[in-house]
């Protein structure tokens, strides 16, 4: 299986940077041969509500560029959670399911089978996912459900005021335990990925970041692979993206990352935890 396969229309892409562009030649600087970047079609014109240095744009911009250039604008279905994604619905112009608190994965689970020619993903962070939602994250998982899971870690409750998380590392201080997470007390790090490869009906489960340049493009490939399996009927995928929280980690977005890369990427390194794809690395 390669990343050429098209689902539906094809759509004009730059040659020079894989952005996806109108085909317009006007003989100036927006002739396709000279643009570099541009905004991925599917990305609405409105106000940004996440805290700058915030990794959600990031991957809203992936998801965004994955689904047109699939082809599959018309067919796409995303399920928003509760929590800093619940708004995902406002920047990108596909259909969109909103879900109770963590049942993202059952409203998942039920509108691939009604439409099984659709491409349905949830959007989830750490407490919709694995808190709340984990009972449904595991089950659907289970099933082999053919969805795709997108799981935003940033080790906290970020829209409810910086609230330990399952995901919380141990010693790391947050609202509700601001002497730091300790394991006789508050339990140890739930890895929901580790678990998610363990599942008979999981067939692709990843952890990846987005904080510098090649990070971006590894992630943006993860989800590419893991719609186009869904898409294919081969079982249930779920992309882990380790994200930034400056604000509830009151440090600034520089910082973050650092403190990221120094300390979340020793507990949930990144790379494919489970690949049963014919996919070519």
């Amino acid at each position: 299986m390669t990343n050429e396969t098209t689902y539906g229309p094809a759509a004009a892409h730059d040659s020079a940077s894989g952005n996806v562009t109108e085909g317009k030649n006007d003989g100036g600087i927006m002739s396709p041969e000279n643009i570099v970047y541009a905004k991925p079609r599917l990305m609405n014109d409105t106000p940004m509500h996440y805290c700058p240095g915030c990794s959600h744009g990031l991957v809203h911009k992936l998801i965004a560029e994955v689904i047109d250039e699939m082809g599959m604008t018309e067919r796409a279905i995303g399920v928003c959670p509760v929590g800093c994604g619940v708004f995902a619905y406002r920047y990108l112009d596909i259909d969109w399911q909103e879900a109770a608190h963590g049942r993202a994965l059952a409203i998942a689970s039920a509108l691939k089978r009604l439409w099984p020619d659709r491409l349905v993903f949830t959007y989830q962070g750490d407490g919709d996912m694995a808190c709340i939602g984990a009972g449904e994250t595991i089950h659907a998982l289970n099933r082999g459900e053919n969805v795709t899971a997108i799981f935003i870690n940033n080790a906290i409750y970020g829209m409810t005021g910086g609230q330990m998380a399952p995901t919380t590392l141990l010693g790391q201080k947050t609202s509700t335990c601001p002497f730091g997470r300790q394991p006789d007390l508050h339990g140890y790090p739930l890895n929901i990925s580790d678990l998610a490869s363990r599942l008979q009906g999981t067939c692709y489960v990843t952890r990846q970041s987005v904080e510098t340049v090649p990070a971006i493009r590894k992630a943006k490939k993860a989800i590419r692979t893991a719609f186009e399996a869904s898409m294919q009927g081969k079982g249930s995928s779920l992309i882990e993206v380790v994200s930034t929280c400056n604000s509830g980690w009151k440090v600034s977005p520089v910082e973050a990352n650092k403190w990221m890369q120094e300390n979340m990427f020793p507990v949930y390194p990144k790379g494919d935890l489970k690949n049963t794809l014919d996919v070519q690395e």
